[in-house]
């Protein structure tokens, strides 16, 4: 298998036409047999998987300079829009979220990873948006089987039903109610893990506006929380960063190891 190769299977299990701005072949690569794959994936773990004779390094959060990946926000344009919410009220509330990680993309030291790869000849990978839509697809599944069709779930149900998937069970960070109270109802249950990163809070209250009840995300900043524990027309429960970002890599794996690719987990991933 080469790098490409490898990209390639990935987009195919999230079902998209092409790959996402926020992935990348970084340092490509050929007749890889044996990967190295986590959370976050730097300088010292490429100088790791070369001295454990590893053919390939691939990271989940992005290491490469594409500052387009900042229109993978637009998912929420989409995602409101199938709920209800005109295309263009979600374009313009979206806007400001998108300057602020403009301006924060624009001063990175974006080529640090990728500098140390190249003067290690070590082929390395991002695998972001791929991974996020088949971990938020399999949580979905999961829940709107544990409680379709159930009006009297509470909150409190839904965390302790996502311990039943082996990540979230196996992990550090259990699990956490951060709007809402343990007895409120769940109302309509949207999970919300892909589209870069969390859209802020005037995107989440039009979630909540829209008709859904809890959002399930993999992580939110306490100042966003704040804001919408004082809106108090929604729940948020956060599942966990680490263990849903291990979700998507951990069946991507799986998919690697059915062409003969075997992949090492560290940095962050929670195996099940």
């Amino acid at each position: 298998m080469n790098t490409q190769e490898l990209m390639d299977i990935a987009v195919k299990a999230a079902k998209l036409d092409e790959m996402p701005a926020d992935c990348g072949i970084i340092v490509p690569g050929e007749n890889i047999k044996k990967v190295l794959m986590g959370v976050d994936m730097e300088t010292a773990e490429l100088m790791l998987a070369q001295q454990l004779g590893f053919d390939c390094v691939v990271t989940h959060h992005p290491k490469n300079t594409n500052l387009d990946m900042i229109d993978l926000l637009d998912t929420h344009v989409r995602n409101l829009e199938e709920l209800g919410v005109p295309r263009n009220k979600g374009q313009k509330l979206l806007e400001e979220r998108k300057q602020e990680l403009n301006y924060n993309f624009h001063v990175a030291n974006s080529r640090r990873s990728e500098s140390a790869a190249k003067l290690l000849k070590m082929p390395y990978m991002s695998l972001h948006t791929p991974a996020d839509i088949i971990g938020q697809v399999i949580v979905q599944e999961f829940l709107d089987k544990k409680f379709g069709g159930k009006p009297d779930t509470k909150v409190q149900e839904i965390v302790e039903a996502l311990e039943e998937i082996g990540e979230y069970k196996n992990s550090a960070r259990k699990p956490v109610i951060r709007v809402g109270a343990k007895e409120s109802y769940a109302g309509k249950i949207y999970v919300l893990m892909s589209g870069l990163t969390g859209p802020g809070p005037k995107i989440l209250k039009e979630y909540f506006e829209a008709g859904v009840g809890t959002l399930v995300m993999m992580h939110i900043p306490e100042k966003d929380a704040k804001e919408l524990k004082e809106q108090n027309i929604g729940n948020v429960v956060i599942a966990g960063h680490m263990s849903s970002d291990s979700l998507g890599l951990n069946k991507i794996a799986e998919l690697w190891a059915k062409k003969g690719v075997e992949t090492t987990m560290m940095s962050g991933i929670v195996e099940a």
